[in-house]
């Protein structure tokens, strides 16, 4: 089991939230066999996180986040920029838990805590996008307007499903436009549906089918699709096979990188790890090993 003298546990609980009471029960048991001194904070805002974050971060040796993937990014955002940054543990509590499946974790909360306590400590890559960091993906396109269209009732009551209607609502609406990347002096053009640049294996639950996407291996894993079609969908299951030549594919476009400029369009919402920005977007580089987190021994 691995040993901590001092955590910081990071989660977020509204009045009369049994749900979270639960939550606790199921993991705090756990947690406090590998942990000397732990520290509980109940954050109310996105602000309060960010301060938690900072604060403590020179001050703990292991961030506990319990939340889902926009609570993950924020935590990622707060802590990445600073100069002493804590091994990180992620407990899946929200809808997708994209991340925290990348990790390798059981979700139900006391499995991923059992996993976390007895799991490998492992220097993970971050992406950054100017002055904003993103664990899992940056993307443009199909895959910010599913986000947008997500309803927040089926989100409730029907979880991870939610992501799938939305693309079911939004995949036949679905427009192209031209894209311009520039990397490492050369420029590459086309017309796409979805730009996705990668650093974990999941999206909206599902395992993406690219044998080499890891989130430790120094390089973002760009994927362009060009058509919302069968034959874009079997081109994707394709790169399953590491030897599989990216140069035959005719529906996308797939290849690693340490960086990229985006050159063409810089006017698209950007969806990072599920946030959505209106930020121009302009370069993109992979951080290796810049986060310290525990992965699950599988």
């Amino acid at each position: 089991m691995l040993h901590f003298n001092r955590a910081l546990f990071v989660y977020n609980r509204s009045a009369g939230d049994a749900d979270s009471e639960k939550k606790l029960a199921d993991t705090l048991p756990v947690l406090t066999q590998a942990v000397d001194e732990l520290i509980l904070m109940n954050t109310k805002s996105k602000e309060e996180l960010q301060k938690a974050c900072v604060h403590y971060s020179n001050q703990v040796d292991l961030l506990i986040i319990l939340g889902g993937d926009g609570t993950v990014h924020t935590c990622l955002n707060s802590i990445a920029p600073l100069p002493v940054r804590p091994i990180v543990a992620i407990l899946p509590g929200g809808t997708s838990n994209d991340f925290s499946r990348t990790l390798g974790l059981p979700q139900d909360l006391r499995g991923a805590a059992e996993s976390l306590m007895n799991g490998t400590i492992f220097d993970t890559d971050v992406g950054r996008m100017d002055d904003r960091y993103f664990m899992n993906f940056w993307g443009i396109g199909l895959v910010t307007e599913t986000s947008e269209n997500i309803n927040d009732g089926e989100k409730a009551k029907l979880g991870p499903i939610s992501y799938f209607l939305s693309t079911l609502r939004t995949i036949n609406q679905a427009e192209s436009f031209t894209y311009k990347i520039s990397v490492n002096g050369e420029l590459i053009e086309g017309e796409t549906i979805l730009l996705f640049v990668l650093n974990g294996r999941f999206i909206g639950t599902t395992e993406l089918p690219i044998s080499s996407l890891s989130p430790m291996d120094g390089k973002l894993d760009v994927l362009l699709v060009r058509d919302s079609n069968f034959s874009s969908l079997r081109e994707l299951f394709k790169l399953q096979n590491p030897a599989t030549d990216s140069n035959q594919l005719d529906q996308l476009e797939y290849f690693q990188t340490d960086e990229l400029e985006i050159v063409q369009p810089t006017n698209k919402k950007i969806d990072m790890d599920g946030e959505i920005y209106d930020d121009h977007i302009q370069h993109i580089k992979i951080l290796p090993g810049h986060i310290r987190m525990i992965y699950a021994n599988n």
